[in-house]
């Protein structure tokens, strides 16, 4: 049932649904299975592998949920073929609960109060409405019952009326005709509750606001339930009454009879103290989980581009920690990231010793032949800019610098791992070491620090961490692993993020390479502790050793297929050495020559896995961030004064949020590309469009100087530089 379920919501053959399923139960990893079983998946990728098994985590929950609920029900005696039949078909866990709602165990209520003192049949009668003729208080004087404490035919009514209302309210059908009127035609309303709060003032356009729950966009919610935690708004869902009550009214209602009246009161008692408010809480819920999902997704499609932004390889890179009073941090490192000077400097205000600090910086880049200055975007940033600037253009030799967005920076510094890394520096020299390497290889250093500190998402803290965590564990996960590792200079943090391998065994591979020196193959991570059969078929292809023993250890040629990659190049005349030296340029031409399918064959696998061979044996060591645009490198500074409307500039992108992305253009102030500016063409999410560290051209088309806003447009605009 959940294979077919799953075959039809994702468009896949129902055999490669029953292979993935398979696949996951076995243990295997998505960046695994992605890339290694594409010929049993039908060649999925990642995200929507990804997609698929928390949908299958779903559908098992819901199953097992259904049978919990069944054999509850089952156990007090009450199930029937209508419940049963009804339980089957409900698609939703909301759904479920709404039917076993009757039967869950519940606090003392009024109801059960009142069929305690033996009022359920007058109950049943009135809810009938059969009687034509007579009045209620005469039906319901053969129940006043001093013995059980109902005094008068009224008490008797009263009581019969509450449990008509939570039978009103515990009908599945009406609660969902209801849930789904709410999200139709229902409105979130909030109201400002505490002027006076110093917060207050982030939320003054939330201090008397509605807007349709069907149409609020995900960062609403999330900024009026962060409004409402931090107690400077109310906020409820409103619905018209009259039109909830005709509904009500519509499902218990039979006619004219002498309970009509009651039935009807009973309703909207039911509606108001029982349904509205639990509904309310559960669409707040909804709306909630909804919104949080979207938030997720967007961290994790901003975190991805800005882990796999390229690296600036090959240069000696000066980190510029600025600051104010405290001075601004200097660390230098060599190509490989290794820390080879350090010092304090105080360019910026309230010391203002450029002339001082010109000399330090000046005698660090000619003593360590430095080829950019790396400038964290945080507090100074813009003196700190400026100083770099002036001194570049006195230098005699070619000097770049860029802006390196620090977010996290400060997290990493005092964090354990930072405190072994560097024991012997302070808390704002480590930062200044991270943003150097951040530049240098932005995945390898921003692997060290907690997502959620990196910048890219909106109200990362407000979201479910369990969630939040799971997806960009992934996201870690299939970056490090599209990217590939290098065995021999990797450290523990980066491997725990490769696919198979868990800090304890990224610990041991460490620890085995310290003891024994490099790896000379994959093979010997056979040798290190707790590194099983499993886990060395799971992380192998994603690993890398550069001058190792078969260039295959340098390719994403997973091992199991060494013997296929062997026999294709025995198949037209080559070998390994001619791998090396890149003489296989034609291999692709020969394969297609004598058929895919043919060579295949000959080689032992499917299709999928002979294209990606044939690929990864054209590029051995090739590392996919360096087919993307490089970072941008500046020589000169530019001011918000300086910012023109009509003015054309290459810019980065920075985030990518519901309603727009920021763009950083060099002047400090990221800009502002509203969805409205995106494209001549209707945009339906800023993420169709830009995406984290994109480099896009866009014009100026307003500077609030006074509030430092730009904004910006792409309009018209060429797509890139």
């Amino acid at each position: 049932m959940i294979n077919r379920t799953l075959a039809e919501e994702f468009s896949i053959e129902l055999k490669y649904v029953d292979n993935i399923i398979s696949l996951i139960d076995e243990g295997n990893t998505i960046p695994f299975i992605a890339r290694y079983r594409k010929e049993l998946t039908g060649h999925q990728d990642d995200q929507l592998l990804r997609k698929f098994a928390d949908r299958l985590s779903y559908l098992r929950n819901l199953e097992k949920r259904k049978a919990e609920v069944a054999s509850s029900i089952s156990e007090q005696g009450k199930m029937t073929e209508e419940l049963a039949g009804k339980l089957e078909e409900a698609k939703t866990l909301a759904e479920v609960e709404d039917i076993y709602r009757p039967y869950r165990p519940k606090k003392r209520t009024r109801a059960m109060i009142a069929a305690e003192k033996g009022l359920k049949p007058l109950a049943d009668i009135i809810l009938a409405q059969e009687l034509k003729k007579g009045s209620p208080e005469e039906i319901a004087a053969s129940y006043v019952s001093e013995e059980k404490g109902v005094l008068t035919p009224r008490q008797a009514v009263e009581g019969a009326l509450d449990i008509i209302a939570e039978t009103v309210s515990d009908d599945a059908d009406l609660r969902k005709r209801l849930r789904d009127i709410t999200m139709l035609n229902g409105a979130v309303v909030s109201k400002m509750a505490d002027s006076e709060k110093e917060e207050a003032k982030t939320y003054l356009m939330y201090a008397d606001y509605r807007e349709e729950v069907s149409t609020i966009p995900s960062h609403r919610i999330l900024a009026i339930n962060r409004g409402e935690a931090e107690g400077v708004l109310k906020v409820k869902i409103e619905l018209d009454r009259e039109l909830a009550l005709r509904v009500v009214c519509s499902h218990f209602v039979k006619g004219e009879s002498i309970f009509r009246q009651l039935v009807e009161a009973a309703c909207g008692d039911s509606y108001d103290r029982l349904i509205q408010p639990s509904l309310e809480r559960e669409i707040r819920a909804q709306l909630t989980e909804r919104a949080s999902e979207q938030a997720i997704k967007m961290f994790e499609v901003n975190l991805k581009p800005l882990l796999l932004q390229p690296p600036v390889k090959d240069k000696v890179v000066l980190g510029l920690d600025p600051a104010y009073r405290t001075g601004c941090k200097i660390a230098v490192v060599d190509m490989t990231g290794k820390v080879l000077d350090t010092a304090v400097v105080y360019p910026t205000p309230p010391q203002n010793k450029t002339e001082e600090s010109k000399k330090v910086l000046k005698d660090l880049i000619y003593k360590h032949d430095v080829d950019v200055v790396a400038i964290g975007n945080g507090t100074a940033s813009k003196e700190a800019e400026i100083f770099v600037a002036g001194l570049i253009r006195e230098l005699d030799r070619k000097v770049m610098y860029a802006v390196v967005n620090e977010a996290g920076a400060s997290v990493y510094s005092a964090s354990k791992l930072a405190a072994e890394e560097f024991p012997d520096f302070d808390v704002s020299l480590r930062s200044a070491v991270s943003i150097a390497r951040r530049l240098q290889d932005p995945l390898a250093e921003l692997i060290k620090i907690d997502p959620k500190a990196i910048g890219v998402g909106q109200y990362q803290h407000d979201m479910p961490q369990a969630r939040l965590n799971s997806v960009l564990a992934g996201v870690l996960e299939d970056c490090v692993s599209s990217v590939g590792v290098n065995l021999n200079t990797a450290s523990a943090q980066l491997l725990t993020h490769v696919s198979g391998l868990n800090s304890a065994i990224a610990k041991n591979i460490v620890r085995f390479r310290e003891q024994n020196g490099k790896f000379r193959s994959r093979a010997e991570l056979m040798k290190v502790e707790k590194l099983g059969p499993k886990a060395f078929e799971q992380c192998a292809g994603f690993l890398r050793i550069p001058g190792g023993e078969s260039v295959l250890d340098n390719t994403a040629v997973h091992p199991e297929s060494y013997g296929a990659a062997e026999k294709l190049l025995s198949l037209f005349g080559y070998n390994e050495l001619d791998v090396e030296q890149r003489k296989i340029s034609d291999l692709p031409q020969k394969v297609k020559a004598m058929g895919e399918e043919k060579v295949a064959k000959l080689c032992g696998v499917g299709v999928f896995t002979l294209r990606d061979i044939v690929s990864e044996l054209l590029k051995p060591g090739r590392d996919i961030r360096d087919e993307l645009p490089q970072p941008v490198l500046r020589s000169d500074i530019m001011t918000l004064d300086d910012l023109r409307e009509g003015m054309e500039l290459l810019g980065t992108v920075r985030n990518v949020v519901d309603f727009g992305a920021f763009v950083d253009i060099g002047v400090h102030q990221d800009g502002l590309v509203h969805i409205s500016e995106l494209s001549e063409r209707f945009v339906r999410h800023p993420s169709d469009v830009v995406e984290v560290g994109q480099q896009v051209k866009v014009r100026v088309i307003g500077v609030d100087r006074d509030r430092s806003r730009i904004s910006l447009s792409m309009k018209g605009v060429p797509k890139g530089a």
